[in-house]
């Protein structure tokens, strides 16, 4: 097994290498004056199976052109296999057609991977489940709900809690990180004025003197959030906390949580938001290296058993089968 990493996110892949005890495959990748991507591996890999980390988050087109052009060299280099780990992916918020003559970009995503030639996609928290079916091969999506389970345990269990679902849809969601905390469940109700302004209507539940822990996919603007903050101040609440698959935070979202009423955002490294959150004492990163790296070696990676393939199962109650064949 050999690790290949993109440029999108490079922290990230060198921690999960180094949970592994890999070295990262030796690669130059650069990009020409006028924007084109230039990918050149330098070592054999032939025979292997390799797992290209990329996150196609900002810039989303140019990281989607590279994993496509680092998958097509992999295959040109006769690796045996190819995974596509995508910790944050691109274009998941337009997976169905919201008027008569709109893409599904979520869909195209999917094609523009299966023919570039990967073999296998692993990501984390698809804003979609069922792009997975979008696939014609296997998709393994991963969880965050342990990582957030196991920071509210260790950090904020001497707390009355409940969990918030931001909205109607992302219920599950909440429920699978409620029962996970022993906590109860609150739902937002919001209406959407206009593309990416949202206006809370109600809150269901009581949170009235208690904790509030907020559940979601993804943070763009953040202007979401911080209504749903305001609103459940307004009804009582004692503090609020974010937990957050995925940290967009696009334009100005690091200063609007600096000066809000959030407690604290806990979000992800699945992108790289190293610049972005910068001195900001509001914001923490947990790292998904640990999560990714224990599932690889325990799933993908058994060196001494002589195998042709290894497919798995991982549920959201954090066991998983492997079925050897």
């Amino acid at each position: 097994m050999k690790i290949l990493s993109g440029t999108s996110n490079l922290k990230l892949s060198k921690s999960i290498a180094k949970n592994l005890k890999l070295k990262l495959i030796n690669t130059n990748i650069r990009r020409f004056a006028d924007g084109e991507i230039y990918i050149e591996i330098n070592e054999n890999i032939r025979g292997n199976s390799v797992f290209v980390i990329q996150s196609t988050s900002h810039p989303a087109n140019d990281n989607v052109m590279e994993l496509l052009l680092v998958i097509d060299a992999l295959k040109r280099s006769s690796a045996k296999t190819i995974t596509a780990v995508i910790p944050y992916f691109g274009y998941a918020r337009q997976d169905r057609k919201v008027a008569p003559r709109t893409s599904i970009s979520a869909k195209v995503m999917a094609n523009l991977i299966t023919n570039a030639g990967a073999t296998r996609v692993v990501t984390v928290d698809l804003h979609a489940g069922q792009i997975q079916g979008f696939f014609d091969m296997p998709v393994d999506n991963l969880y965050t709900a342990p990582l957030f389970a196991k920071y509210i345990k260790k950090k904020l269990s001497n707390k009355k809690l409940i969990c918030v679902s931001p909205d109607v849809g992302g219920v599950a969601r909440t429920r699978d990180l409620a029962n996970r905390i022993k906590a109860d469940l609150a739902i937002i109700d919001k209406r959407r004025p206009a593309p990416g302004k949202s206006e809370v209507m109600n809150i269901l539940g009581d949170v009235k003197n208690k904790t509030c822990i907020i559940v979601d996919d993804i943070i763009d603007s953040g202007g979401t959030i911080v209504n749903a903050v305001n609103a459940l101040k307004k009804n009582g609440a004692n503090e609020v906390y974010v937990f957050i698959s995925h940290g967009v935070l696009s334009g100005d979202a690091a200063k609007k949580i600096q000066s809000s009423k959030i407690k604290k955002l806990i979000v992800t490294d699945t992108i790289d938001n190293s610049k972005k959150i910068n001195n900001n004492n509001k914001i923490e990163v947990l790292s998904v290296s640990s999560l990714m790296s224990i599932l690889w070696h325990d799933a993908f990676y058994i060196p001494r058993w002589n195998i042709s393939l290894i497919t798995f199962c991982f549920y959201h109650d954090d066991s998983f089968c492997i079925v050897v064949v």
